[in-house]
């Protein structure tokens, strides 16, 4: 016979999603409080989103999960850690080399924690007769808030979930549900007076403790932002060609997270500091072929050669001419301009 009693329901879906290498697990209303609604509006109204055009499609069904699916009852929010064995910020000390995100580093998130949610939702609609949605990121749920309200941990000074035993090393989704479950405690704010993680932005994208300015982002001018980026950012960017884990990074509480253990997210060899010198030679096929099976594949060749040019400029490194030439001399607009300045910042830097 089939169990029903909520509190044990949910304590046989935390055994399933452990079983299938989820760290935390919690559960949460799928009603969100009403100044979500309001505060995704008034980051909407003020621009900040930027290029992320999704960021503003369905933003009623982003503002609450009742909008997006109105028979679900429950979401039950899961996290994939992803923690990188040392501190990723010691990839600036390699400035002819490109650092890549720690998440971006392994096979795409999107594919290995789907897969999981696939497994866990299946589990449950036959289990439980239930019915059941999943979502990674690209559907229109705001994940971060539903994962501390579900007790995983808390959003921090720098907008990204915080937990006691994963630091900030989390990969999030979610599978909403037609059961009915009591809500488990949201995660309490645990960051004190601490603003480590502010501070340690390079390009002060973190203007108050919660808010972030994502036209200042490394993380979005890498990876969201289609055109040119503003040359005073650009020179603060360092050797960051996809992504920026120093907010992450520099959050206390990463000293109790341990390194990632699933396979799939295992950093491949050949994204630990590639040299720069390397990416630039990538024509569009060598480009797909080198980042198959991962998030950096989605961005496309323009983009991170545009970025690949400015870490070229960055560097300093007067052996890295000839790269910033070729550079600039590519048959893709966005890349030659950066090429172009490259060279420029080299020769004025020697």
């Amino acid at each position: 016979m089939t169990e029903t009693d909520p509190v044990a329901v949910k304590r046989a879906i935390v055994e399933q999603a452990r079983a299938l290498g989820f760290g935390p697990v919690g559960f949460c209303a799928t009603a969100a409080p009403p100044e979500q609604g309001i505060d995704l509006d008034r980051f909407l109204a003020l621009g900040r989103h930027g290029d992320m055009d999704w960021l503003a499609r369905h933003a009623d069904r982003r503002a609450d999960p009742k909008v997006l699916w109105p028979e679900a009852r429950t979401i039950v929010a899961c996290g994939l850690n992803y923690g990188p064995p040392g501190d990723p910020r010691q990839a600036q000390d390699h400035r002819d080399r490109a650092a890549i995100s720690v998440y971006a580093r392994g096979r795409d998130y999107h594919d290995v924690v789907k897969k999981k949610l696939k497994a866990l939702a299946g589990w449950m609609h036959t289990t439980y007769r239930c019915e059941v949605k999943v979502f990674v990121d690209t559907a229109p749920v705001m994940e971060k808030p539903a994962a501390a309200r579900a007790g995983l941990g808390w959003q921090g000074k720098h907008t990204n979930l915080v937990s006691r035993d994963y630091g900030s090393w989390l990969f999030l989704g979610e599978v909403f549900t037609t059961l009915e479950l009591p809500p488990d405690t949201p995660g309490a704010d645990l960051c004190g007076s601490c603003d480590a993680c502010r501070r340690a932005c390079p390009t002060d994208a973190l203007p108050e403790p919660g808010r972030i300015d994502p036209a200042r982002c490394v993380s979005y001018l890498t990876i969201e932002h289609a055109g040119a980026i503003d040359p005073a950012l650009a020179d603060r960017m360092g050797n960051r060609v996809y992504g920026c884990d120093d907010c992450l990074a520099a959050c206390p509480w990463n000293k109790f997270a341990p390194p990632v253990a699933e396979p799939e997210l295992m950093p491949r060899i050949e994204l630990n500091l590639p040299p720069l010198a390397d990416l630039a030679e990538f024509d569009d096929a060598a480009f797909r072929t080198f980042f198959a099976g991962t998030a950096i594949k989605r961005s496309g060749r323009s983009r991170l050669l545009r970025n690949v040019a400015i870490a070229v400029g960055n560097s300093g490194d007067p052996a890295l001419l000839p790269v910033a030439s070729r550079l600039a001399g590519d048959d893709d607009p966005l890349v030659r301009t950066a090429g172009t300045r490259a060279v420029r910042r080299l020769h004025d830097a020697n």
